[in-house]
C-alpha cells in the first residue's frame, strides 16, 4: 500500500529545512565518504605528475569515464620504488575525502604501484614501432640547417609561452632575418589537423629555409597531438628542415623523432635554426683584416720593386753625362788612331790625307750631330724638364709617388716637389672621375 503525505505549507517546510554552512557541508560529505569507500584502491592513469620542493606529490589519476585529484605526502613518497611518469597506469591505494578549502574530492595517497605502462604510451610505442619499421626515422633522411637561412617559419599557438621564448631568441641572436608564423592549436582533438595545416601553408611560402615546430612543457595529454601519424608523415614531406622543439628536454614525440633535428625547449629551437649575428660579424670583420693584410703585403711588394727599378733607371741627366763622358773617350781614341797614320803618310800622299782628314771630320760631325740629338731627347725625359712646365710630383709621407686621386684620403698630407722647389700640402675634399 503506497501512502502519501499531504503538503505542508512554506511555513512549516522553513522551520524543519537545514541550512548547511559550505565547510560544515564539505566536511559532512567527507565523512560520508570516510564511513561509505574508505580505505579505497583504485587504477588509472597518472597526468600532471608533479613533486614539490616539501617532497609531497601532486596528480591526477584518470581513465576514460573520468579523473581524481590525488595528493601523496613526502613520507608516503619516500616509499616509492620507482619514479612516477605521465602516462603511466598505477593501482595506489589511500583514503578519499574533500579538500574543503576548494571543495574539491581528492585522494590521500599512502602507497602506489605500476600496473603496466597507459594507454597512451602503448599507442606511442606501437606508432614509433611502426614508422621507424618505414624508415620515417632514419639518420640518412635527415638534413643539415642552412646557417644563415633567408626566412624562419614558425608553427604554434599565438597565445603560447613558447612563441614569446622563440621570438625573444631570434630577436636577440638573429635580428635581420625575416620570421613568419603560422598559427596553429597545439593541444586537443584538433591539434593535429591544425599543425598539419600550418605546416602546409610554410611549405608553399617563399624564402622560407627553416620551420620551427614549437610547444611548452606539459603531461603526456597536453602533448599528444604530437603524436599523430598524419602529422609525422607531414614532417617528412618538408621540403625544408625541420626543428621540433616540443615540450621540456625529458619530453619526447612521434614529432622529434621525424624532425630533421630535435631541440630541448621551444628557446633552443630558436638557438639552433641559424648562425647568431655576433658570429656572422666576426667572420666578416676576420675576413677583412685577412683581405687588408693582403693587400698591403702586395703593395709593399710593389713598392719595393719600383723601388729598385727606380735605383736602376737613375736620373735621366746622370745618364747623359755618362753617354758624353764615352763619347769623348771614344772620340779622342779615333782621333788619336787616325792622326798617326796620317802624320806618317802625309808627306807621302797629301791627298789620301786630305781625304782622310775630310772622311774623319764628317764621322766626327755625323756623331756629334748623333749625340746632340740624344742629349735633347734625354734634356726631355728629365723630370725636373717637366715640373718646370707646370706640374708637380706628388709622394706620401714615407716617399711613395701618389699617381691617382683615388689614392688620396681627406686631411691627408702630402709632399709636393715643384720645379723650383718642394712644399707640404693637406687634401680638404676629392674628386674621382668615374
Amino acid at each position: 500500500m503506497l501512502q502519501f503525505n499531504s503538503p505542508q505549507s512554506p511555513e512549516s517546510e522553513d522551520s524543519i529545512r537545514r541550512v548547511w554552512g559550505v565547510g560544515a557541508l564539505c566536511k559532512a560529505v567527507s565523512d560520508a565518504l570516510q564511513t561509505r569507500f574508505n580505505p579505497v584502491a583504485v587504477k588509472g592513469e597518472i597526468a600532471g605528475f608533479t613533486r614539490a620542493s616539501s617532497g609531497h606529490c601532486y596528480f591526477t589519476l584518470k581513465d576514460a569515464q573520468g579523473q581524481l585529484r590525488c595528493a601523496m605526502f613526502k613520507r608516503a613518497a619516500s616509499q616509492l620504488d620507482f619514479q612516477p611518469k605521465d602516462g603511466q597506469a598505477v593501482e595506489v591505494f589511500g583514503k578519499l575525502g574533500v579538500y574543503e578549502a576548494r571543495g574539491e574530492l581528492q585522494m590521500v595517497v599512502e602507497s602506489m604501484r605500476k600496473a603496466g605502462q597507459g594507454t597512451l604510451f602503448e599507442e606511442f610505442l606501437k606508432l614509433k614501432a611502426k614508422l621507424d619499421t618505414e624508415g620515417l626515422f632514419d639518420a640518412a633522411r635527415k638534413r643539415a640547417i642552412k646557417q644563415i637561412p633567408r626566412k624562419i617559419g614558425v608553427v604554434t599557438s599565438l597565445n603560447a609561452a613558447a612563441l614569446h621564448d622563440v621570438c625573444t631568441a631570434l630577436k636577440r641572436r638573429v635580428p635581420h632575418i625575416e620570421v613568419v608564423i603560422a598559427p596553429a592549436l597545439v593541444q586537443g582533438l584538433e591539434a593535429p589537423e591544425s599543425l598539419i595545416s600550418a605546416l602546409h601553408a610554410l611549405y608553399g611560402f617563399e624564402g622560407v629555409d627553416v620551420i620551427l615546430l614549437v610547444r611548452g612543457g606539459g603531461s603526456m595529454e597536453d602533448l599528444w597531438g604530437f603524436n599523430n601519424e598524419l602529422l609525422a608523415r607531414t614532417i617528412v614531406q618538408s621540403p625544408v628542415p625541420i626543428i621540433s622543439g616540443v615540450g621540456h628536454e625529458t619530453d619526447f614525440t612521434i614529432a622529434d623523432f621525424c624532425a630533421d633535428l630535435r631541440a630541448p625547449t621551444p628557446t633552443a629551437a630558436a638557438e639552433l635554426c641559424a648562425l647568431p649575428r655576433d658570429i656572422l660579424v666576426e667572420r666578416l670583420n676576420a675576413a677583412s683584416e685577412w683581405m687588408t693584410g693582403k693587400a698591403e703585403q702586395l703593395l709593399d711588394k710593389e713598392s719595393q720593386r719600383l723601388d729598385y727599378l727606380q735605383q736602376r733607371l737613375g736620373r735621366p741627366s746622370q745618364w747623359l753625362r755618362l753617354q758624353e763622358s764615352l763619347l769623348v773617350r771614344h772620340y779622342n781614341r779615333l782621333r788619336e788612331g787616325v792622326r798617326r797614320p796620317i802624320d806618317r803618310s802625309l808627306n807621302a800622299n797629301q791627298l789620301l790625307g786630305l781625304k782622310l782628314s775630310n772622311s774623319v771630320k764628317e764621322a766626327l760631325q755625323s756623331r756629334g750631330d748623333r749625340l746632340r740629338g740624344a742629349a735633347i731627347r734625354l734634356e726631355m725625359l728629365d723630370p725636373s724638364l717637366v715640373l718646370k712646365r707646370g706640374y708637380a710630383w706628388l709622394s706620401d709621407s714615407k716617399g711613395v709617388p701618389i699617381t691617382q686621386a683615388a689614392e688620396l684620403k681627406v686631411d691627408q698630407v702630402v709632399n709636393a716637389a715643384f720645379g723650383d722647389g718642394q712644399a707640404e700640402l693637406s687634401v680638404i675634399s676629392k674628386t674621382v672621375a668615374p
